[in-house]
């Protein structure tokens, strides 16, 4: 598992970061972001529901997805 320490960046940062990361994963691979910025849940929720990739918010600050097919 991949791990994307994105704390203490801004929008969109956390997004992009997570972007590349899952984009080098293989489908059904997770990844896991660490990010502080309170638009991230918002911005990765959004972008895996468009994406096809599965979003989970594990605890404040911790979210996994996992590339779809």
């Amino acid at each position: 598992m991949q791990t994307v320490d994105a704390r203490g960046l801004k929008c969109p940062l956390p997004l992009v970061k997570t972007k590349l990361a899952l984009e080098k994963a293989e489908p059904g691979e997770t990844v896991r972001v660490l990010a502080t910025d309170p638009e991230a849940p918002i911005d990765l929720a959004a972008w895996a529901a468009q994406a096809g990739h599965e979003y989970r918010e594990l605890e404040p600050g911790v979210f996994e997805l996992t590339k779809g097919s």
